[in-house]
């Protein structure tokens, strides 16, 4: 019993001797960790100022000058249809023809009425004249007179009521040809031969101008005199836009309009380009990109733009501050300019920034410097 007693005791000691040689060991390589870390080597650059000159890209899209939606102005049934869907027409072209023969019908009575208004007047002046040269020989009453003056200012309302009945089924008559406001490009039509229509509601089709066309982007309120003294001619600028499959548009711009007012919930303003559009390469609703060539008025804020780390629309860079520690920092964006950015905010002159070596660096971490040449 004593020896099994023994034997316990000599496994239980060897058990602790060994776990306290392993946590000693363990505390030495953690140690010995801590003291083998090393800074970081990474290639950094100074953060500079200097005049910059580059493209700035807006989202934009294509808006017509002038659009409008074509509604009958007449009741009737759709007799003729002169255009296909999508072409292209001149101011004044006729487009549909809404069932003219109760219209013209309306407007040949009205000229009858017309006539039988006239002559019915030119009958009372004439006895108004008989009863003139009686009423100077005595030989009627005046009361008889005076009807016949009254008989004729009657018949003249007629006559004007007659004309304005004429002229309103004139109009009924022309309006059954809906024509061409300006010139552009209609859509697809929404009714066909044989369709019934009815005035101000059932919309035929819409017409577009295509060329000039305009090009609709937004700018931030900083941007506001820049784009201002290129819609006055002040400042020059070249203006073009990426087609959705990223060709540049041959035709240039320029700015036509800017909007009266900034978006307070947005901090942006809507400014409109002009572009010729003889091919009707831009229609309405394309989405493009906007690029305008920039020169800045003052020194701006130049870094590498593979600096930059993009975080899901987060731009961040790192600055090595004086104990040689990399330090985090979100930045604002500007102009783009070919292996360079402007920083709008976010960095200093002569900060130092990380250029090479970032997926390495953890903000806090020690680096060791080497100067990017240039």
């Amino acid at each position: 019993m004593n020896k099994n007693y023994l034997f316990s005791a000599l496994i239980i000691g060897s058990a602790l001797f060994w776990q306290s040689c392993g946590s000693k060991d363990g505390a030495k390589q953690q140690q010995g960790a801590a003291q083998g870390e090393r800074a970081v080597p990474v290639t950094t650059t100074t953060v500079e100022k200097q005049i910059v000159s580059g493209i700035k890209n807006y989202p934009a899209s294509v808006v017509p000058l002038q659009e409008a939606n074509l509604l009958a102005e007449v009741s009737g049934y759709v007799t003729k249809i002169y255009v296909a869907d999508g072409a292209t027409v001149k101011q004044g072209q006729p487009l549909y023809e809404i069932d003219r023969i109760r219209y013209q019908a309306s407007v040949d009575q009205a000229k009858a009425n017309l006539e039988i208004a006239k002559a019915n007047l030119q009958r009372i002046e004439k006895d108004l004249t008989r009863y003139q040269t009686l009423a100077e020989q005595d030989a009627i009453a005046k009361q008889t007179l005076d009807y016949a003056f009254t008989d004729v200012n009657n018949q003249k309302a007629q006559v004007q009521a007659a004309q304005a009945a004429l002229t309103t089924a004139q109009t009924n008559l022309d309006r059954s040809i809906i024509r061409a406001p300006f010139s552009g490009a209609v859509g697809i039509s929404q009714v066909r031969t044989g369709a019934l229509v009815s005035p101000g509601t059932t919309l035929l089709n819409t017409i577009s101008a295509i060329d000039p066309i305009a090009v609709e982007f937004q700018i931030s309120e900083r941007e506001i005199s820049e784009f201002a003294a290129y819609q006055s001619g002040r400042s020059s600028t070249e203006i073009s836009v990426s087609l959705p499959d990223r060709s540049t548009y041959t035709q240039t711009g320029k700015i036509a309009t800017m909007d009266r007012a900034v978006d307070p919930t947005t901090g942006r303003l809507k400014v409109r380009a002009s572009f010729a559009n003889p091919q009707n390469d831009l229609r309405a609703g394309m989405n493009l990109t906007m690029n305008v060539k920039s020169t800045s008025a003052t020194e701006q804020l130049v870094i590498p733009f593979k600096a930059v780390q993009d975080q899901i629309g987060v731009y961040n860079v790192y600055v090595v501050n004086d104990s040689s520690q990399a330090e985090i920092r979100p930045v604002e964006l500007g102009l783009k300019l070919e292996d360079k950015v402007v920083v709008n905010s976010g960095v200093e002159v002569g900060d130092r920034i990380v250029v090479d070596g970032i997926l390495n660096v953890r903000s806090g971490a020690k680096v060791v410097e080497k100067e990017e040449s240039k």
